[in-house]
């Protein structure tokens, strides 16, 4: 069944109703009448089968026949803090990292990021990676929907990181000195309902200046095994590794 995220106007106890982009992908690509069953999950996570009874000119209506209990999310929230990258190397992030588990994500400005921002096109550049992530959050059956946050400066990034209750940067020079215990440590210590912010530079790496500023405001530096791994590979690597530490392991 297709799923959907809906905000909590659109679904109650008893009925739904949707409107706007997901009223067209039931309607013109989908093709959907009514007696059909869909899956559809309000802003506080809870996830429902509902069949539709009514599709107007611009609403589908149906009704809730069973809300259900599922575990589909991480049990430790991570967050995904990237440089940004050339080309739509975010997308693939946002995309996948959705599919993986990530709770959030957020774009950086970092010294050796070669993709400038304006106020203008940063909107539309959230705008698009929040549709990215949830069509991917649809596909793959989350719960939850995950935010993408407005790009943010080195600075901002640490304001915003203090109420994290694990923060680590992803650093290639690490890797090469052979550093392979920080992340092992956290995750083995991670417990259910806590969090973790990962920072991954964009093409080029961090520079130190940058690594020395996170590390003053508690971050830590860890590797991610001997390989050097490119911008968009890193988060997918430490998302595998959080959902086999935390989910498979335990």
């Amino acid at each position: 069944m297709q799923r959907y995220f809906l905000e909590n106007k659109q679904v109650n106890e008893q009925n739904i109703t949707i409107t706007g982009d997901d009223y067209h992908h039931i309607t013109r690509v989908m093709r959907m009448e009514p007696g059909a069953e869909i899956i559809v999950v309000n802003k506080d996570g809870q996830t429902a089968i509902a069949k539709i009874s009514e599709i107007t000119n611009d609403a589908v209506v149906g009704a809730v026949i069973e809300w259900k209990n599922e575990e589909k999310e991480l049990p430790v929230h991570v967050t995904i803090a990237s440089g940004l990258p050339k080309g739509d190397k975010l997308d693939y992030i946002v995309q996948k990292g959705t599919e993986l588990g990530a709770l959030e994500f957020i774009p950086f400005i970092a010294a050796r990021s070669v993709v400038k921002w304006d106020s203008k096109k940063a909107s539309k550049k959230i705008e698009r990676l929040q549709k990215i992530a949830k069509e991917a959050a649809e596909q793959s059956h989350r719960s939850v929907l995950p935010a993408v946050k407005e790009q943010m400066t080195v600075s901002q990034l640490i304001q915003y990181a203090k109420n994290f209750d694990y923060k680590l940067i992803a650093f290639e020079e690490e890797a090469k000195r052979g550093e392979t215990a920080r992340l092992a440590k956290v995750l083995t210590e991670a417990k259910r309902g806590q969090s973790i912010l990962f920072v991954f530079g964009p093409e080029g790496g961090l520079t130190t200046e940058e690594v020395e500023k996170l590390s003053e405001a508690g971050f830590a530096a860890c590797g991610l095994g001997p390989r050097i791994l490119r911008t968009e590979t890193a988060p997918l690597y430490a998302l595998a590794a959080v959902s086999y530490h935390v989910e498979l392991l335990r």
